[in-house]
């Protein structure tokens, strides 16, 4: 998934779980869940190089990235004192993402990055039409959005 559903869908369970202890697995949990769903995302293909890795990487930086701090600060920030137990599921949310980057981005393929990859990988399902792939995403943060 995006980014934007990761993160988003990371600071809600942790806004509403302010308890690390559980919030923190449970958005782990909700990240390989979420991609366990077939979706579209900007890097679409790159664990078998269909698609060019600076492109994605560009898009996932500057678009995805940026959208997702804004999207959460948005939600749950806006007008509200700072919540660092959002920002920590915020993070937590994207974690997976960020442990591939070595493996996907710089061809570092050392115990435990390969398997960390490898793993995430078999949890991944992905569709190249975007239309459907990025609706599931709509869906979970149009669910955040009206849960919070």
């Amino acid at each position: 998934m995006l980014s934007i559903a990761h993160g988003s869908t990371g600071a809600f369970i942790a806004s509403k779980i302010p308890n690390p202890l559980i919030s923190i697995p449970l958005v782990l949990a909700s990240h390989y869940a979420e991609d366990r769903v077939p979706h579209w995302d900007v890097g679409q293909g790159l664990t078998s190089w269909k698609k060019s890795r600076k492109i994605a990487f560009m898009q996932e930086l500057f678009i995805d990235f940026p959208l997702s701090i804004a999207l959460v600060f948005f939600i749950f920030q806006l007008g509200h004192p700072f919540n660092w137990h959002v920002w920590m599921g915020w993070f937590v949310g994207l974690f997976p993402d960020f442990l591939e980057f070595p493996y996907l981005f710089m061809d570092l393929r050392f115990t435990p990055i390969k398997q960390l990859a490898a793993f995430h990988s078999w949890v991944h399902r992905s569709t190249p039409n975007k239309l459907w792939g990025l609706l599931p995403q709509f869906l979970v943060i149009l669910l955040v959005m009206l849960l919070k």
